[in-house]
């Protein structure tokens, strides 16, 4: 992890004022010709939406979930959510403003999650699922220590509040890491 990159980083749980930036961040990571300056852009597979105000807002005001908002210089730069499970936590909800990723954020913020969810909750494991198409999204998950399970669950098809797909081979598959 580059600490230096983590220390002009500040970390804090989002709080209602947010969730208007947040659907921003978040919309223009996946969705859109904005998203394609990055990496992690979701547009060749889905249209739509990525969340909303109402999907944000719930992680916020769950008693289970922590919405991690990362700043630099004073604006929302990042978020992941956080949510305890038991012994795991899950992990997702993760997005980095497309002008910036590639610069090590994404991985000084997916150190800081692991962390934060072992000290906070005592979790062994972190969880995510990523839609299993996504072949270089799962390759970064895994050079930080995530593997595939094999295990999916089918897309949301006809549910528009998670986008409208461009194909029809979507699943999301779980990716798990230990922290002990």
């Amino acid at each position: 992890m580059d600490t230096a990159t983590e220390s002009a980083l500040t970390f804090r749980d989002a709080v209602d004022a947010d969730v208007d930036a947040l659907v921003v961040l978040i919309e223009s990571a996946y969705r859109g010709d904005s998203s394609r300056s990055g990496w992690t852009t979701e547009a060749d597979i889905l249209e739509g939406q990525r969340t909303d105000a109402e999907g944000v807002r719930e992680v916020v005001e769950s008693p289970d979930s922590r919405l991690l908002t990362v700043e630099r210089e004073g604006r929302i730069v990042a978020c992941c959510q956080l949510e305890h499970r038991g012994d795991h936590a899950y992990f997702g909800m993760f997005a980095v403003s497309p002008e910036l990723q590639g610069a090590g954020l994404g991985k000084a913020i997916i150190a800081y999650a692991e962390r934060l969810v072992r000290e906070t909750w005592g979790a062994n494991e972190m969880h995510m699922t990523v839609i299993s198409v996504r072949e270089d999204l799962i390759a970064w998950y895994e050079r930080r220590g995530y593997r595939r399970t094999g295990r999916t669950t089918p897309f949301p098809y006809g549910d528009e509040r998670f986008g409208i797909p461009q194909r029809a081979d979507l699943r999301f598959e779980l990716l798990v890491k230990e922290l002990a």
